[in-house]
């Protein structure tokens, strides 16, 4: 039976360049017209252009991705994702840059175990690691409070994507500008936005 690999590739905003990851699909031998891109966050599955790639996957067909947060950052979702199309569709699903995520390699019981085991483990991690970050958040607040420091109003409520623009602009994927502009609040906003995150999660 022929199957069709298909890629997809996500980056959270316009401005953010998705060339590593198309460069990436290329040289795992994906066709052109197989690459799907979409500029939307992954805080959700809610996201056209995979919807549709997904509806359109078939049994032994292949989807790659460059790193299992390019398929979503939610990771129970992420579970549900990889049951739904390794299961339920009967594709297979490749992440680049965890090799042991490949349901492709012999595609039996234990292949799909491993798979499984490190799906699941993600998952923990993630979870762990938010928790850890709002305990930290708020110990912070806490320890801030007790030092006399004041809390006024926020400047302006963030976009659910400010923690993606943030990594983006620190690992110089975007300029401070570019990042501002997506926020729609001025540099130094978004500077100091960034400065009060980075210290809650340092705290």
């Amino acid at each position: 039976m022929s199957y069709t690999t298909y890629g997809y590739v996500r980056v959270s905003t316009r401005e953010q360049n998705d060339a590593r990851q198309v460069a990436a699909m290329r040289e795992f031998g994906v066709a052109e017209k197989n690459i799907v891109t979409e500029k939307l966050s992954g805080k959700d599955f809610n996201r056209p252009r995979y919807q549709r790639l997904v509806r359109k996957l078939r049994p032994e067909d292949v989807l790659v991705v460059k790193s299992i947060d390019r398929l979503g950052r939610n990771y129970e979702e992420i579970l549900e994702q990889w049951a739904y199309i390794t299961k339920e569709r009967g594709a297979a699903i490749v992440v680049l840059d965890m090799p042991l995520l490949d349901t492709r390699q012999g595609r039996d019981l234990t292949g799909t175990l491993i798979a499984d085991i490190v799906l699941q483990l993600l998952s923990y991690v993630a979870q762990t690691e938010r928790e850890n970050i709002r305990q930290r958040q708020a110990e912070g607040i806490a320890a801030a409070k007790a030092r006399g420091v004041r809390f006024g109003a926020p400047y302006k409520a963030l976009p659910d994507n400010f923690e993606d623009l943030r990594q983006a602009w620190r690992s110089g994927e975007l300029t401070l500008r570019a990042a501002a502009e997506v926020c729609g609040i001025p540099k130094t906003t978004f500077r100091e936005a960034a400065i009060r995150a980075e210290m809650m999660l340092n705290c």
